[in-house]
C-alpha cells in the first residue's frame, strides 16, 4: 500500500438482512489530503458504505486496507478507530453523555489521555468550533445544529487522520454552515464526505465519486 494512500476499499459488498443488496463490488481509495464528496441517491448505500469502512457493519465479501492494515477482524477494525473519525448523519446516535464536554472528552479518554489532557482538548476543539463556553450545556437540550457542530467536536478531538463526514451540514443555519466551511478547508486530514449540499461540496471536495447501483463511478 502507497504511503499516500490512507484507506483502499476493493469489490465491498453488503446486503441487509432484508435481501435488498446495496454494495455490488465498490472500490474506492482515499489518498492523503484528499477530500473526496461521495455523492449518490437516497438509499444507494453511502452511509452503509461509511459503516463498513468502519467495521460498524460486516460486508459479505471484499477487502478493506485503513493506513496501510488489512481490517477484517473487530480487533483489526477496533485498533484503526481512534485514528479514523466518523460523524454519524444523525448526532443522536454519537452523543450519550450529560454534558457537551463530558461527550467531547469521551474519544481522548478512550484513547488513553489523562482527564486533565482529555479536558483541554475537549476545550480546545469547542473553541475552535465556536462553541466555547458550552461546555457545561446539556446535550439533548442543544439545536440541532448545535448538536451536529458537538457531535464534529466528539471526531475532532480524537485527532483522527481520517475524517468520514455523513451529511455534516444537517440542521445548520447559514452563518455556521460558512464557518464549517472555512474549518474543513484548514484541517490536514483526509476526507470522505457525503452530502446533499453541492455547494457545500463544490468548495470544500477535491474529488468527486457517485455511488450508483452497488458500485463507484467517478463523475
Amino acid at each position: 500500500m502507497s504511503a499516500s494512500l490512507m484507506m483502499d476499499l476493493k469489490d465491498i459488498h453488503f446486503t441487509f438482512a432484508t435481501g435488498r443488496k446495496v454494495l455490488n463490488g465498490v472500490n474506492l481509495s482515499l489518498n492523503a489530503g484528499e477530500k473526496v464528496a461521495l455523492l449518490g441517491a437516497n438509499g444507494a448505500g453511502k452511509s452503509s458504505l461509511l459503516q463498513c469502512t468502519m467495521g460498524l457493519t460486516p460486508i459479505q465479501h471484499g477487502g478493506i486496507t485503513i493506513l496501510g492494515q488489512p481490517c477484517q477482524t473487530e480487533t483489526d477494525f477496533r485498533a484503526i478507530r481512534g485514528r479514523v473519525g466518523l460523524l454519524f448523519q444523525d448526532s443522536d446516535d454519537q452523543l450519550f453523555c450529560p454534558t457537551v464536554l463530558e461527550d467531547v472528552m469521551f474519544g481522548p479518554l478512550n484513547l488513553g489521555h489523562s482527564r486533565d489532557k482529555s479536558r483541554a482538548m475537549a476545550l480546545q476543539v469547542l473553541t475552535d468550533l465556536g462553541l466555547g463556553g458550552f461546555g457545561d450545556r446539556i446535550t439533548y437540550q442543544l439545536s440541532g445544529g448545535e448538536k451536529r457542530l458537538v457531535a464534529l467536536a466528539t471526531v475532532l478531538a480524537m485527532s483522527p487522520d481520517v475524517l468520514l463526514l455523513d451529511e455534516p451540514t444537517n440542521g445548520l443555519d447559514a452563518d455556521v454552515e460558512k464557518r464549517l466551511i472555512a474549518i474543513l478547508q484548514s484541517l490536514p486530514q483526509s476526507m470522505l464526505i457525503i452530502s446533499h449540499d453541492r455547494d457545500f461540496l463544490d468548495q470544500i471536495a477535491t474529488r468527486f465519486v457517485r455511488l450508483e447501483n452497488g458500485v463507484i463511478a467517478n463523475t
